[in-house]
């Protein structure tokens, strides 16, 4: 299995949506982040890190709120927005890093 560092480290675009279940905007988010995923396809790897689960690695990346969304390519963080966000802005905010 790979760790969330193997995963953040590749080549392409992921896409980190740092969420909890008990989080109404986390929720909002689901259908939203499904649809960025149909529009790009393998253009963006989208994972899911739900912070009650994952304390040390919403604590190294100092998520305060969510859902925060972080992009990476090769380790290195691109962007971060905190709280949802529709489609056109997600969809605008990530292009400008897509080749």
């Amino acid at each position: 299995m790979e760790s969330f560092n193997d995963i953040i480290s590749g080549e392409g675009l992921t896409l980190v949506d740092f969420f909890a279940t008990w989080c109404g905007p986390c929720k909002m988010m689901h259908p939203i982040l499904e649809q960025l995923k149909e529009k790009m396809g393998d253009g963006i790897r989208i994972i899911k890190v739900d912070i009650d689960r994952n304390t040390e690695t919403a604590q190294r990346y100092a998520v305060q709120s969510v859902p925060t969304l972080m992009l990476f390519r090769k380790g290195e963080q691109l962007w971060r927005q905190s709280g949802a966000m529709p489609l056109t802005s997600l969809l605008s905010a990530i292009g400008q890093f897509t080749r």
